[in-house]
């Protein structure tokens, strides 16, 4: 059986870095060759040559029902079998989700391992539970720790593409000592990538959650805060030190609450979890009746008809839609995808928002005969886990989460 090692090891002079670069998009996802052409960033003569040679090398093979050969772009391309497994882990404030899957396997068949406990009980605390998860789920897909090639990090907060760590202000529940992929790295003995969770959800809905790539993807992450990920053609936006997206911290009220981040009346002081839940707590004071105290509890009672549950979701949407009405008039995206807890409220959430964005943004930039599309997301729960797998495979190449829009200095995020 080939090693995934041997193919992702080091690469000279530039038809070998493009082979290499080729192969791990075939790792990310089987796919045509055309699509691949578009992920890789590479041409399409060299990806159509590339993938000749390593057909003739016993590396890559059609899919059942089509051809390498005399096909061309249509080819569905995948690896033949090889050991190898990749892995990508989403730490979050309040849950922990990792993922595994051999490379050689369709990217739908991974292995997911989850507790319902995340930073805010302490990093150094969840370590050993992360590393046992990830072993759990490595042993699932029918292999060993030994053989895990790549992995990646998803994080709740905003990550310097030069350092690969947290970016000044380190809120909490984080500190600035604290370097989840450096832990992991060290107690596992391999490279994790990392990057912020709504980023790495962008890059997997970009890649994963449609049939055809949109040219501009915004990806929403909505829970005990709201992020927001932009994917531009095969680019990932960033910003020079990591802090593009951070819409949770757009000023929604001058005179509003104080934000944990210093400023006032900011998005996430007014639609993330815990503000939503007192909200609910005092509109329901003085009941004897169960009070939500999670927000998951809270929308499941908005579901079930409860009143002022629904009414703080729809609220909830309103209010995103609006800060999501400036951000396409901006960038004036093709899909916008709502992702993380709170779009589990589904059309409670995702109606609200829809009228919003109609109501302010330019009428040009979200109009569905124009082809905008807001939905929500396609892989539910595990869209940051399994961008942070393509994090770590594209890693191996040196250029963690692919090419990057606006990156000033450095080579990427990295976690060394």
């Amino acid at each position: 059986m080939l090693e995934a090692r041997d193919l992702l090891g080091p690469a000279t002079g530039t038809r070998e870095l493009n082979r290499k670069k080729m192969i791990i998009e075939i790792m990310i996802k089987a796919d045509r060759q055309s699509r691949i052409a578009r992920r890789s960033g590479l041409s399409q003569a060299s990806v159509s040559t590339a993938v000749q040679e390593l057909a003739e090398a016993g590396i890559v093979e059609a899919e059942k029902g089509t051809e390498v050969r005399g096909r061309g772009r249509s080819a569905q391309v995948r690896l033949r079998p090889v050991r190898g497994v990749a892995v990508g882990v989403d730490l979050s404030h309040d849950h922990v989700t990792v993922v595994a899957r051999r490379v050689d396997q369709h990217f739908d068949r991974i292995r997911v391992q989850q507790r319902q406990d995340g930073a805010h009980g302490g990093l150094r605390r969840l370590l050993p539970s992360i590393v046992g998860m990830i072993g759990d789920a490595v042993e699932e897909t029918g292999q060993t720790l030994d053989d895990v090639v790549a992995a990646g990090i998803s994080v709740p907060r905003m990550i310097d593409p030069r350092t690969g760590r947290f970016t000044t202000p380190v809120l909490p529940p984080w500190t600035e000592h604290d370097q989840p992929a450096e832990e992991l790295g060290r107690l596992l003995g391999v490279h994790f990538a990392i990057d912020n969770d709504a980023n790495l959800g962008a890059m997997a809905e970009q890649t994963y959650g449609m049939d055809e790539p949109a040219e501009t993807v915004v990806y929403v992450k909505a829970t005990t805060g709201v992020g927001v990920g932009i994917m531009i053609g095969d680019k990932l936006l960033r910003g020079q030190r990591g802090m593009a997206g951070e819409i949770g911290h757009l000023t929604m009220d001058r005179y509003g609450e104080v934000c944990q981040c210093g400023g006032r009346g900011c998005l996430d002081s007014i639609v993330g979890a815990e503000s939503l839940i007192a909200e609910v707590r005092q509109a329901l004071r003085g009941n004897t009746i169960d009070v939500p105290v999670t927000l998951a509890s809270l929308i499941e009672k908005a579901h079930a008809g409860d009143a002022v549950c629904a009414r703080v979701l729809k609220d909830a949407g309103r209010t995103i839609g609006l800060a999501l009405a400036q951000l396409c008039n901006l960038f004036n995206p093709h899909l916008v995808v709502l992702g993380g807890e709170l779009a589990t409220g589904r059309e409670l959430i995702l109606g609200p928002c829809r009228q919003e964005l109609q109501r302010y943004a330019l009428a040009g930039a979200v109009n569905p005969a124009e082809g905008f599309v807001l939905r929500l997301s396609q892989l539910g729960a595990l869209a940051e886990a399994q961008g942070a797998l393509i994090l770590g495979l594209r890693s191996c190449h040196g250029d963690e989460g692919g090419r990057t829009v606006n990156r000033a200095v450095g080579s990427g995020v990295s976690s060394s």
